[in-house]
């Protein structure tokens, strides 16, 4: 995240870490996630529009820096509280430089350590 800023992307802050834990320092998104607004019933062709809009806005910018989000879901975009959409949640993200020129694919792990350590 801190390769990327966008006014439809979360922003990072900081990242402050102690022995045990890790913390990030987010934009506070006051409107939730898209997901909740969702459940309430359909929207309008225009604020659809607008948040489809903002959306791909936002990762066509990431693409542009090598970020892929690889996570797009209503439960990680959420609303400012000026109504405008912000992609969140950048925990399965991958970046250019994880791709393998001999192969040309991604190789990256997915999930928490401790279940890729049971894994091995």
């Amino acid at each position: 995240m801190g390769r990327i800023r966008h006014p439809h992307i979360v922003r990072l802050y900081e990242v402050l870490a102690c022995k045990s834990k890790i913390y990030f320092v987010l934009e506070f998104a006051k409107g939730g996630e898209l997901f909740a607004k969702v459940a309430k019933g359909r929207f309008s062709e225009e604020l659809s529009r607008k948040y489809f809009q903002q959306l791909i806005s936002a990762v066509g910018f990431c693409h542009s820096r090598g970020v892929y989000h690889r996570d797009l879901k209503p439960e990680n975009l959420l609303v400012d509280e000026n109504g405008n959409l912000k992609v969140s949640d950048f925990g399965l993200s991958a970046v250019k430089d994880q791709i393998r020129p001999d192969d040309g694919l991604l190789h990256t792990l997915c999930g928490t350590p401790r279940m890729l350590r049971r894994r091995s």
